[in-house]
């Protein structure tokens, strides 16, 4: 399981290291792509498999699921994790979420998440924000 928020910054090789203590559930091989709110997934071989099955699962007679499915598989990308247990970032994906120098990966059970530091302060300000808007109403 894949819990916390952690900072690291992507080399000149547009290499990012994962958390040390993540590396032996995460393997050699792990699939990155495309999230849904602007950031990058990382999944396990297995985890890869899961969310195969479920995009396998979708209704391919709708445009919105084929669109999504696409976005998600064509974006992927399969990497070793190094030595040191970095994985690359391709520029297309560094593109797409907007990463920087800083990025943040959040655990978040069976992936992680990669989020540019900048956008991920901002994000995590604004549900705060929600968060207490909703214990006031209580």
């Amino acid at each position: 399981m894949f819990t916390g928020e952690y900072r690291y910054k992507i080399d000149v090789k547009k290499r990012l290291a994962t958390p040390s203590k993540f590396r032996k559930e995460l393997g050699s091989k792990v699939f990155i792509t495309k999230g849904i709110t602007k950031c990058l997934v990382v999944y396990t071989k297995n985890g890869w498999q899961e969310m195969l099955s479920k995009l396998g699962g979708l209704p391919i007679a709708e445009a919105e699921a084929r669109g999504f499915a696409r976005v998600i598989l064509a974006g992927a990308m399969e990497t070793d994790l190094d030595n040191l247990g970095r994985i690359l970032i391709p520029d297309y994906l560094k593109k797409y979420a907007g990463l920087e120098k800083e990025v943040v990966i959040c655990g978040l059970n069976k992936e992680l998440e990669i989020w540019d530091a900048k956008k991920w302060d901002e994000y995590i300000t604004l549900q705060d924000d929600n968060m207490n808007k909703a214990e006031k109403k209580k």
